[in-house]
């Protein structure tokens, strides 16, 4: 394992480690549009994608990550992307020079900043309504797909894999561990075949990937999930979590800063079974309220990095900062960039 990998699981030896005087390893935003079309019952229309990137026609997604990497020292961004963008709506095809070489142009620009990149699928465990592995894609057609991406940034070190972004209503979280280590096992094998990197893998949970529910509900199974060695270096759990009343991430005002109803619970569980997490969506409105609260969750976050590998909130990129409830799109006056109210408050790196 690459040293990178090393540092970032922490307690992958099964011992106890101090927690992090200087707060998480990782944070920083995502950078949507790739996924922009996906549904979530796993339909994607690949017409609607609206890539961050001017050379495509959108908005300048390399230019805020160069200022979030310079202003305000970010250090990771999450890409989301559809399955059926990669491949060009071809299930269990190789993925699409075209489309591929779309995607790559954001990756490209985010590894140009000296930042680590997450490629998230943004699919919710489905393809078109159907779950992976039960009723829908096969877990070799899944593995497919992460198997060719793998290969593609093998030599990448900076990279990170996002399996699947908020699977839910799963009915048979054993199955979806299977699911999981079938992408777990291909990605291993691929980086063996290509002599590349082992990157930092996302394990996400049902439930759309709750922080809350992790430690009782999805947890215990994905436990099960390991690399071919059968350690568990490298593999991070991924969990979401909301501040809003609802938790869906759809309100600009925030009710709770989730410590004792998620991220408490589930640290003692991460310290329990020697893993640690990364929180790939948080986020709230530009109001008061989620200032205060979300201000409160990363504060907690950075107090407790043993078991927090980071965070990133959700979402700048190709959304509209006028009209998005959730923007942490920052907008450019000239040569300056200026972020958003929630991001000036919250998101910066621990002292």
């Amino acid at each position: 394992m690459k040293a990178t990998v090393a540092s970032i699981v922490t307690l992958a030896a099964g011992l106890a480690t101090p927690k992090r005087a200087t707060g998480v390893q990782y944070f920083g935003v995502n950078i949507a549009g790739f996924d922009f079309g996906c549904a979530t019952d796993g339909t994607c229309v690949t017409t609607k994608v609206y890539p961050p990137l001017l050379a495509l026609g959108g908005p300048d997604g390399e230019g805020q990550m160069s200022h979030f990497t310079k202003d305000t020292s970010m250090n990771i961004f999450r890409l989301p992307v559809g399955w059926q963008f990669l491949v060009n709506n071809q299930l269990g095809g190789t993925l699409d020079s075209g489309n591929l070489g779309k995607f790559d142009q954001l990756v490209k620009a985010c590894l140009g900043t000296g930042a680590t990149c997450i490629i998230d699928i943004h699919n919710y465990a489905r393809w078109n309504g159907k779950i992976i592995g039960q009723g829908g894609p096969t877990n070799e057609e899944f593995a497919s797909l992460w198997s060719q991406l793998a290969t593609k940034y093998a030599s990448e070190e900076k990279i990170m894999f996002g399996l699947m972004n908020e699977p839910h209503d799963v009915p048979d979280i054993n199955a979806w561990a299977k699911s999981v280590q079938a992408a777990v096992t291909a990605i291993r094998e691929a980086e063996t075949k290509a002599s590349g990197s082992a990157h930092s893998i996302l394990i996400p949970g049902n439930d759309w990937t709750s922080a809350a529910a992790f430690p009782t509900k999805s947890g215990p199974a994905l436990l099960s999930v390991v690399n071919p060695d059968n350690t568990t270096t490298g593999l991070v759990f991924d969990v979401h979590k909301y501040s809003d009343t609802d938790n869906s991430g759809t309100h600009t005002d925030c009710t709770t800063d989730n410590i004792s109803s998620a991220f408490a619970p589930l640290a003692d569980w991460l310290r329990t079974n020697k893993r640690q997490a990364i929180n790939t969506e948080m986020g709230g409105g530009n109001t008061e309220s989620c200032q205060k609260y979300v201000c409160d969750q990363i504060a907690y976050l950075n107090k407790n990095a043993d078991v927090y590998v980071g965070y990133v909130g959700w979402s700048a990129g190709s959304f509209d900062p006028q009209t998005y409830e959730l923007s942490e799109v920052p907008t450019k006056t000239g040569d300056t960039w200026a972020d958003s109210a929630l991001v000036q408050a919250c998101f910066k790196k621990a002292a």
